[in-house]
């Protein structure tokens, strides 16, 4: 279906979004005729988010844009079990100190993204700690569990390929999907929740909600789902050689999340800014037109418009003159990452291989040695190739820093302290 009604459905499909539907007549039926309340869960295993849940981020974010009122589920309770969805193994258990700090640092990214009070569309964001810590199991399972299929739990890819491959997979694990499917009745009885979102590795749990809701006498529920995101070269969205892309500047300074976009592939250019802007569809399709060294300029755009989504139109700004200025005019910018170091190391000279390490270029001397033998290590922008030189303070340059860098994208300025 591809005409739809109402405005979200449509904003989704023109922009690729959409992957499933449980019931697409139904559910843009209700979206066109009411304001509409639908939420996304976000488990705390990390104290921020990453580009991976950028997707989901982006579909609250068009909800609210279009009229209706979002929820960001924190999952204080669903974190203590471990989503068993696309892992292999257990998920290391958390303390609950371990998860609070967590769902601080998520709370931060959200206030970017969306708008959060008491009116008819504010989004709010709860924690489904507050009931789920607050269950008597025995009546959990007289009243929800005899509702839910262990057949269609077996069925769920995420439990079959565990079987299959003869993996461990915990009682606490396969009772992650009731909790889940749990949290959509819950919220729907709390807020008139009608809708819940999310990747495509979730659909099993979310339609298991949307069947739970039924036998449990909700109005009818929905569930959406978004397509699993890889680059045109088959790579995961959001991981690199140094791990994941965090949305959060105490995790990944802004100029490096400006340079992961920045470094898109030309094939995807055009699909990403749909999803990770806001950008108008006629422009997103003059820079997919491009073609050759002016698709440079197109990725210079995504990366300002998605990084300005993140951290704001100022820092996204700031990361793309840093850019300009570090790899068009080759001068080392004061809002590159910086490393510091000791003053009396510096007086000293610090070992090349060392100051690598230090900078998190490499993970160790033997690592930091490949790099400069291979000719990646410079120097205030001079290629070094001996290894053992040392780095100290008579090569500062007038800003009192040293520029180092690895390749053509990597830069830190070291700086005493």
């Amino acid at each position: 279906m591809s005409a739809f009604k109402s405005e979200f459905l449509h904003t989704l499909h023109s922009r690729g979004f959409i992957h499933q539907i449980s019931d697409e007549t139904g559910l843009d039926e209700l979206l066109s005729e009411n304001t509409t309340t639908c939420y996304i869960g976000f488990d705390a295993t990390a104290g921020s988010l990453h580009v991976g849940n950028l997707v989901s981020i982006m579909l609250l974010y068009w909800f609210q844009q279009t009229g209706h009122k979002p929820i960001a589920l924190m999952g204080g309770g669903t974190t203590m079990v471990g989503d068993p969805s696309g892992k292999d193994e257990s998920r290391k258990l958390l303390t609950v100190d371990d998860i609070a700090r967590n769902k601080e640092g998520i709370k931060k990214v959200f206030n970017q993204f969306l708008e959060f009070g008491d009116g008819a569309n504010d989004a709010i964001m709860v924690d489904n700690a507050d009931w789920l810590l607050e269950l008597n199991y025995v009546e959990f399972l007289r009243n929800v569990g005899r509702h839910l299929s262990v057949n269609q739990m077996l069925a769920r890819d995420s439990v079959k390929l565990r079987l299959e491959r003869e993996q461990h997979l915990s009682f606490l694990e396969f009772n992650y999907m009731c909790l889940q499917a749990y949290d959509f009745s819950e919220l729907a009885r709390r807020y008139d929740c009608r809708l819940q979102m999310g990747g495509s590795d979730q659909w099993g749990n979310i339609v298991s909600g949307v069947d739970l809701g039924r036998r449990m006498g909700t109005p009818d529920l929905f569930a959406l789902t978004t397509p699993l995101l890889t680059t045109s070269s088959g790579a995961k969205m959001g991981k690199t050689a140094d791990g994941a892309v965090w949305l959060s500047e105490d995790f990944l300074p802004v100029y490096d999340y400006w340079q992961y976009w920045r470094n898109t592939e030309d094939a995807d250019v055009g699909r990403f800014m749909k999803l990770f802007t806001t950008l108008p569809l006629e422009e997103i399709a003059r820079y997919e037109a491009l073609e050759g060294v002016e698709k440079n300029e197109a990725k210079k755009v995504l990366a300002t418009e998605a990084t300005s989504m993140v951290h704001g139109r100022d820092a996204a700004e700031q990361a793309a003159e840093t850019a300009r200025r570090t790899f068009e005019e080759g001068q080392a910018a004061d809002t590159l990452p910086t490393v510091n170091v000791a003053q009396s190391e510096l007086d000293e000279g610090i070992g090349l291989l060392s100051l690598i390490v230090k900078s998190g270029l490499a993970s160790s001397n033997g690592e930091a040695r490949r790099h400069v033998k291979g000719g990646a290590i410079k120097i205030n922008d001079q290629q070094v190739t001996d290894e053992r030189m040392s780095v100290a303070s008579d090569v500062m340059n007038d800003d009192g820093a040293i520029k180092l860098s690895m390749g053509k994208k990597k830069h830190f300025l070291i700086k005493p302290e």
